[in-house]
């Protein structure tokens, strides 16, 4: 900038100069005798110096009669040319100027969260307000708004700028005058150098104001002009309502939806009590669930629109979300209103349509508290969303568990009566000692021997101790470095180590239920029902690593916080890694 600065202060000096140096030579040529001689008044060289440019006044007339228009259209070009050069300089020297007061007055007034105001009579290099407005009585750079609105009635060397809000002007703007979506309001002593412009919004010119540069609007959103008074007392201040003029369509959607909400809990009253109880007795895992159901739904939804077959359960896919996400609203609503009414309230309302009632009723009051109200929005539809897919996983674990007790009943077959309970391996095995200790003869030691295998008490591979997190962090250390070496020695041009290392476990759990990582350590990956690890929960939990580690490792790290040490990938697989004693072959 001071390169070119100078470079342009140098060219205006050469002009002046050649310019002063034309315009000196011809009254210091020497063979002009009219004014080389001296001339005094009277003597006759005035007059013949009057009588010489009566021919040249003639020559110069004829001179132009003949003049062509090509030649005519080039003088025209030399003298615009010469205007602009004219207007190139002022500009400069203005622009000069300018920069050599922002140099001297080197001073910012910026606010966030509030109004950024310059009294009269002072001065600010920029007055900006970020969540509020700019108001500039003085003498200013530039000033700018940022939902907020700017009025200026001092001067401004540059701009006057709002976005998400109003420009009014009543005093000298050199620069331009913008709005992005507002309005534009010139007063009559508004004098503007550049443009105005208002984008989604219009222009409000009082006939006494000067705009040297064009008028512009962009778009229009007059089919809109009822959103504004929500962007501007609800958006601005980061809340869903407010108490304000405008806003009766906000309250009516806002009740619409409470009463949608309470017409949920009249007509399914037990899923409402349900869900609310996984809410109360789970909150953990109902987040978890949410999180894993926000960040799977785009990748399921993507997996889907790329198949053939699967572009036509989109649709119905996002229809189960939709009315996951309004009947979790309602379950959040309740839970909160049992919460307000007590114990004895729900003694004698028991009806979750009037907790849901009080819920909607507390949450209105706090969508009015700016900031707040936003949060409150978002974690209602977060733990909504959570708890009703929570119990959905809930409920298929139940009735998957129900038809495995029901194949193993019908297995029995000898076995009947009510009770179908496994027998007491201690107590047969006591029985059997008693009745050899009866018995004479050598029957008495072929009695002592133990009891064979099928009556051997069976222990759950589920109910072994569990692995803690740093023990199963060493074990995918190796597994990483392993597969890393083996990467490294290929050579290749493609960064796949984590697909890769996904593939091997995955097929290491099906072939042998553990990594080599997991052999040093003596862990092993084992289902919660007691059933072998298949290729289906191999490959989920293999994908499920990829979501524990989205989320900056997160569903690695909840194994150290977790009752059951497991990590999301293990949740979703429904499986445990456990800790087995040593001498047991994994391979």
């Amino acid at each position: 900038m001071t390169t070119s600065r100078i470079c342009s202060l140098v060219l205006l000096w050469a002009a002046t100069v050649i310019a002063a140096s034309c315009t000196i030579q011809p009254a210091g040529a020497a063979d002009n005798p009219t004014v080389s001689s001296p001339a005094t008044p009277g003597s006759s060289v005035s007059a013949s110096s009057a009588d010489d440019k009566e021919p040249i006044r003639d020559q110069a007339g004829r001179d132009q009669a003949e003049e062509s228009p090509e030649d005519r259209d080039d003088r025209d070009g030399s003298d615009e040319s010469r205007h602009r050069d004219d207007r190139d300089s002022d500009w400069l020297q203005h622009a000069e100027r300018s920069s050599a007061h922002s140099h001297r007055h080197d001073r910012d007034l910026v606010n966030i969260g509030h109004d950024s105001d310059l009294p009269a009579g002072e001065w600010a290099d920029s007055v900006v307000s970020i969540f509020g407005s700019s108001n500039a009585a003085g003498d200013a750079t530039d000033v700018v708004s940022v939902f907020g609105n700017t009025k200026v009635t001092g001067s401004v060397r540059h701009s006057a700028v709002a976005v998400l809000g109003n420009s009014s002007v009543d005093g000298p703007v050199d620069g331009d005058v913008v709005a992005v979506l507002g309005n534009v309001q010139l007063g009559p002593n508004a004098r503007v150098g550049g443009d105005v412009v208002a984008v989604g919004g219009k222009v409000e010119r009082d006939p006494a104001a000067q705009v040297h540069g064009t008028v512009q609007t962009v778009g229009s959103f007059a089919g809109f002009a009822w959103l504004k008074p929500w962007i501007e007392n609800c958006l601005f201040y980061g809340r869903p309502l407010a108490l304000a003029p405008g806003l009766g369509w906000a309250w009516g959607l806002a009740l619409s939806l409470l009463a949608l909400y309470v017409g949920l809990a009249l007509l399914f009253p037990d899923g409402v009590t349900r869900c609310v109880q996984t809410l109360e007795s789970r909150p953990g895992m109902t987040l978890v669930a949410a999180l894993i159901t926000v960040l799977l739904m785009p990748v399921l939804l993507i997996l889907l629109c790329i198949t053939f077959v699967g572009i036509a359960a989109v649709p119905f896919v996002g229809a189960g979300l939709f009315c996951a996400s309004l009947f979790g609203k309602a379950v959040v609503l309740a839970w909160l209103g049992r919460r307000t009414i007590g114990a004895r309230g729900r003694e004698r309302f028991g009806h979750p349509a009037l907790a849901v009632l009080v819920g909607g009723a507390i949450v209105l009051v706090l969508y009015l508290v700016p900031v707040l109200g936003f949060i409150v929005y978002k974690l209602l539809g977060l733990f909504g969303l959570g708890a009703v897919v929570y119990t959905l996983v809930l409920l298929a674990r139940e009735h998957r568990a129900q038809r495995s007790n029901h194949g193993a009943a019908s297995s029995g077959g000898a076995v009947y009566g009510p009770s179908v309970a496994a027998p007491d391996p201690a107590a047969a095995f006591a029985a059997a000692a008693h009745d050899a200790a009866a018995a004479p003869g050598p029957a008495a030691g072929a009695a002592a021997a133990p009891p064979t295998s099928a009556a051997a008490p069976i222990r759950s591979a589920a109910g072994l101790p569990r692995a803690g997190f740093w023990i199963r962090m060493a074990a995918l250390l190796i597994d990483a470095l392993l597969v890393g070496f083996l990467m490294g020695m290929l050579h290749h041009g493609f960064h796949l180590e984590l697909l890769v290392l996904a593939i091997y476990g995955a097929v290491m759990w099906k072939m042998r239920g553990s990594t080599v990582g997991g052999i040093v350590f003596d862990l092993q990956v084992v289902r919660l029902d007691d059933r072998a690890v298949d290729w289906e929960t191999a490959v989920v939990r293999a994908l499920g690593c990829f979501l524990s580690l989205a989320v900056v490792g997160l569903g690695f790290f909840w194994i150290a916080f977790d009752a059951g040490k497991q990590g999301w990938h293990d949740k979703i697989a429904g499986t445990a890694v456990v800790r087995v004693r040593k001498g047991v072959p994994l391979v």
